[in-house]
């Protein structure tokens, strides 16, 4: 397996992601001043950037990357925050990378209308690359996003949700970003199908490996280093993997106490549940869920050439994985 640390792989990135921010701030200038101040806290909150690091790796590896690479890695990333301001409303969430979140301090309407605005400037954005399966392609995600993050909601207090309905809301709220992040590394340097395949398969089950192990956290993660409240999914009443792989194997008393927790939206008995999920070996099997579609990730990429940045994406599956916030 490759031994390239995550710091490695930042270090290796580093020059694309630096013009990756200079797009970034360059394409969020308003003339409105509440849409600049409210878009420059959420975006030097500290987030991981994984998504946009990912596009401009896939390029890399891929050989020469497209002029427009910068562009579409920022474009990911302002899809991604526009998500994550929408989420924070409908979730009532206060904390996010252990910060207060922006509707926290500026409020929902604020919050939810600078989500669109992200969103618009995004896609003005897209269309400057004069390439109609960008557009194609990143109108797709971003329906499937809005798709999962409904689903999601349909799903919230309900205990009698099974993992294949759990798949399918992570599938399409994260992986589907991950996956059109890589399918554009693509795209843009005009590969044949089988890479775009080949890294668009990377993209989802590298994508499905994180959101496995954001759900994993949400029960095993200092608060210090997730940045965000642990039992936050489990008081919004969201049947994560864990908890329904607990209620699956747990005895009758478990399978109560878990079913009430999410269908009151309750997380007062976390330390029980927390027992509970580790008891019935829950952990572990979402971790190897993850690992394997780690190994999914890592086998998509068979199609590449060797090179530093391909050896940058398998490392990063394990990262994916192995990480703790």
């Amino acid at each position: 397996m490759p031994l390239m640390t995550i710091d490695h792989i930042r270090h290796l990135a580093a020059h694309d992601m630096a013009q990756v921010d200079t797009v970034i701030q360059t394409k969020l200038a308003s003339d409105v001043a509440l849409i600049n101040q409210l878009s420059q806290y959420i975006i030097h909150a500290g987030g991981k950037r994984f998504r946009p690091m990912v596009l401009v790796l896939a390029a890399r590896a891929i050989g020469l990357p497209s002029p427009w690479a910068a562009q579409m890695a920022a474009v990911v990333e302002l899809i991604h925050t526009a998500t994550l301001l929408h989420d924070d409303v409908v979730d009532e969430s206060t904390l996010r990378r252990g910060r207060d979140t922006a509707n926290a301090l500026f409020g929902n309407a604020a919050s939810v209308l600078t989500g669109d605005f992200l969103y618009s400037r995004a896609f003005e954005m897209m269309v400057e690359v004069e390439e109609p399966r960008v557009m194609a392609i990143l109108a797709a995600a971003t329906n499937r996003i809005a798709e999962g993050e409904v689903l999601q909601l349909m799903n919230m207090g309900d205990p009698d949700v099974d993992e294949a309905r759990y798949l399918d809301v992570i599938v399409r709220k994260t992986a589907t970003l991950f996956e059109a992040a890589t399918q554009l590394a693509a795209v843009l340097a005009k590969q044949p199908p089988a890479i775009e395949q080949a890294l668009a398969a990377y993209g989802l089950h590298l994508g499905t490996a994180f959101q496995l192990i954001d759900d994993v956290l949400d029960y095993t993660g200092d608060e210090a280093h997730t940045g965000k409240h642990v039992g936050d999914d489990l008081s919004e009443g969201k049947p994560t993997l864990p908890l329904i792989i607990a209620m699956q194997r747990g005895d009758a008393a478990t399978r109560e106490l878990i079913r009430r927790a999410i269908t009151e939206q309750d997380a007062s008995q976390m330390a029980a549940i927390v027992v509970a999920i580790n008891h019935t070996g829950a952990l572990a099997h979402t971790t190897a869920q993850a690992q394997k579609q780690a190994e999914l990730a890592q086998a998509a990429l068979a199609a590449l050439p060797e090179s530093p940045y391909k050896t940058a994406l398998m490392a990063l599956a394990n990262a994916a994985v192995q990480r703790n916030h």
